[in-house]
């Protein structure tokens, strides 16, 4: 195992060079392993304005703590300049997110000085090509506070090993559900530049999210919204709607792509003592966008 220490989040800019040659096309091979480096940040201090600008893009309250889905982004730095090196298997053009699982274990403040590692795990087969982990953890000392892990899919032409089963829970039944007494119901409205917006708060400035000029270069005929934001979007209301016990894990499956502009429904079932069922789905149609589940701990 290697490890690489960081004395602050990297900057987009100093690995640019490397991320434009990480996006052309790749020989289409099957990866076999998966580098065993770890990207550590050793004392994390958070930048209150951008938490400020992204708890104002998703939603989020400020009552003092760190949304559950902001260490997720603070990691995507990390995760990127491990992509951008030459022994990342994979290339970045056509990665598709599939899954995000977030574990709050306490409260987490936000004056608090805390220590971010980042590793690939869990090369397996896909029926579409093959799929890996990014985990992230955070730690305060000797105390793991926060974990997340986010699954990636690189489509590949064929696929000789076997589709392995995802352990991230699909918990709610498409086509769109109707809504439940003591539920949340909300019609978003999702401007045309929250792509842009949210774009410059986390540091993912992917061309499919950019502009729809730039979307279609990628296949997309409008830009589509950022998978996380619309995970934190839905998790800021549950999170106003309901009293969100201090240790909860937030999994979700990401399905159809929104367009720019678009209208979405956010449907939850009614809370109980274990938890959230929760999904965004078209407002004119029954297609899911996402799925996912609030499990209290």
């Amino acid at each position: 195992m290697s490890k690489k220490q960081f004395d602050q989040l990297p900057k987009m800019h100093t690995t640019y060079a490397n991320v434009i040659k990480s996006l052309l096309p790749s020989n289409d091979k099957k990866a076999t392993t998966l580098p065993d480096d770890v990207y550590v940040v050793d004392k994390l201090v958070i930048d209150q304005a951008n938490l400020q600008e992204y708890r104002k893009i998703c939603g989020f309250v400020d009552d003092g703590r760190v949304p559950a889905t902001y260490f997720a982004v603070l990691s995507q730095t990390l995760q990127m300049n491990m992509m951008a090196k030459p022994n990342f298997p994979f290339a970045m053009l056509g990665l598709v997110h599939l899954e995000n699982s977030v574990t709050v274990h306490r409260a987490i403040f936000d004056t608090q000085t805390v220590s971010m590692s980042v590793r690939l795990d869990n090369l397996r087969g896909h029926d579409k090509g093959q799929q890996f982990d990014f985990i992230t953890s955070v730690s305060v000392g000797d105390e793991l506070i926060w974990e997340g892990v986010s699954t990636y899919l690189c489509r590949q032409k064929k696929s000789k090993q076997p589709k392995e089963q995802s352990t991230a829970p699909r918990p709610i039944a498409t086509p769109k559900p109707e809504p439940m007494a003591g539920g949340v119901h909300e019609v978003l409205s999702i401007a045309e530049d929250i792509g842009r917006r949210y774009a410059f708060v986390s540091g993912d400035f992917n061309l499919i999210h950019l502009h729809p000029l730039s979307a279609r270069a990628f296949g997309f005929p409008k830009a589509i919204a950022h998978g996380m934001w619309s995970k934190a979007k839905a998790l800021a209301i549950l999170a106003k709607t309901y009293e969100l016990p201090d240790s909860y894990r937030v999994d979700v499956t990401f399905k159809q792509p929104i367009f720019l502009p678009s209208q979405v429904e956010l449907i939850s079932d009614t809370p109980c003592q274990i938890g959230i069922e929760f999904g965004i789905y078209q407002a004119d149609g029954e297609k899911p966008h996402l799925v996912g589940s609030i499990a209290y701990l």
